[in-house]
């Protein structure tokens, strides 16, 4: 093997478990420069007004990349980080430690593809190529049993296909060892002051989701082990609450399928598989249809009707002051953890789009700021279906919200959430 080095250039696939870029250096280099750059573009506001990533979540990528830093330290190796435009930062790195290749993961949405084809321009100047690798997804594209072009728009034929004609790819190794080249300056995980952020305030009522490989796996474990027993807070039904992770890569869809092969599941039936299809479809819907996701109109011709007062309704949505206890009960623990059930999230949508007749997007977009477990596809795709504008949007079984008295028979989840001596507590905070 010549005298190689390859910059692996981390984003959403913050872990060294399962990493097809990673092990993919390892045997392809003789050194490695694990890179993750923080992109400012990620922490401002957005075109409504709110900003791309809150601080709970941007809370939570700070934890995941100091984990990613010490695990891979633990192999030997270092993780450089830098803050600023990484199509101008990835080059220089790549010219100062002479790297022959760049390594990263496909992403699906416009804007972070737009950043890749930016990275890759300027690479190319300096005739270095960036490979791209799938790795957010439970079935590999080229498993699938049908090119992208012609992936079926219904989520229920999509379903049917790819458990019937396609296979999940075991885990990738994880690497025994890292080498990297001479490091000057490995630079520092930044503080949420230095994103442009203040600290979160933890309120007492919240389940506490750390960042990082380490935390994914200890929840999976901890999902496995504790079932049937709920492990969520009063007001939601039991779930695996490991959306967060995988939005961010600290854990892959793969890792938990093969757990739940390991613990003699049927996957086929079960609700995390069922989110994890959700996951890819959503993605792969991105690939295919791209920017259709983010149209008030999405796939019809005309957005839909909306009321001529929205400004103020969507205030009072977003505050949880819509006098709808169990909507502003959702949306108080949004604002408060970052994170709702499904559930919640199909009632607070629907209300929204049906009930207030307030433009989709705009919820979509507060969504983007607050979720922890936020990603373009998932966000955006659930958001134009509960609105009606989505790719098949006459299939909504999976997208019925239920009624408040289902959800919360008791009103359990509604007097947690509407206690104003705690949201007093987390106002003064703000």
């Amino acid at each position: 093997m010549s005298d190689k080095t390859i910059l692996v250039w981390f984003r959403n696939d913050l872990r060294v478990h399962d990493n097809e870029i990673l092990l993919e250096a390892t045997r392809k280099a003789d050194k490695i420069l694990p890179v993750y750059c923080f992109d400012p573009h990620y922490f401002q506001a957005s075109t409504a007004g709110s900003l791309k990533t809150g601080s709970i979540r941007a809370r939570f990528l700070i934890e995941s990349v100091a984990d990613l830093r010490t695990s891979l330290r633990n192999l030997g190796g270092e993780l450089v980080i830098v803050q600023g435009n990484p199509a101008e930062l990835i080059p220089q790195l790549a010219e100062q430690y002479q790297v022959s290749e760049v390594y990263h993961h496909r992403e699906v949405a416009f804007e972070e593809t737009g950043i890749s084809e930016e990275v890759e321009a300027a690479l190319w100047k300096m005739k270095l190529n960036l490979k791209h690798f799938i790795g957010h997804t439970l079935y590999h594209k080229e498993d699938l049993p049908f090119p992208i072009k012609d992936i079926p728009d219904s989520f229920n034929t999509f379903k049917k296909k790819v458990e019937r004609d396609s296979n999940v790819r075991p885990c990738v190794q994880t690497p025994e060892a890292i080498h990297i080249p001479d490091v000057a300056d490995a630079g520092e995980v930044p503080s949420l002051e230095q994103l442009g952020l203040t600290e979160p305030f933890d309120d007492a009522r919240a389940y506490r989701f750390v960042g990082g490989e380490t935390a994914a796996l200890q929840q999976l474990d901890y999902y496995f082990t504790h079932q049937p027993v709920t492990i969520v807070k009063k007001g939601s039904s039991a779930a695996s609450r490991l959306s967060p992770w995988l939005a961010m890569g600290c854990i892959s869809p793969r890792q938990v399928y093969w757990e739940l092969v390991k613990h003699g599941q049927n996957v086929n039936n079960h609700p995390l598989m069922l989110e994890l299809l959700w996951r890819d479809y959503f993605r792969f819907m991105f690939k295919k249809h791209s920017s259709k996701f983010y149209s008030a109109a999405g796939f019809k011709n005309t957005a839909p009707e909306l009321a001529a007062n929205q400004d103020e309704l969507f205030e009072q949505w977003k505050a949880g002051r819509t006098g709808v206890p169990y909507i502003d009960a959702c949306m108080h623990e949004l604002n408060a953890t970052g994170f709702i059930h499904n559930s919640c999230r199909q009632v607070v949508a629907a209300y929204l789009t049906k009930e207030l007749k307030v433009d989709w997007t705009r919820g979509a977009q507060w969504f983007e700021e607050k979720l922890i477990d936020y990603s373009p596809a998932s966000n955006w795709g659930n958001w134009a279906y509960i609105a009606g504008v989505g790719n098949d949007p006459r299939e909504n079984r999976y997208f019925n919200p239920k009624t408040a008295a289902e959800l919360d028979p008791k009103g359990e989840y509604v007097k947690l959430w509407l206690n104003e001596e705690a949201d007093s507590k987390l106002a003064a905070s703000a």
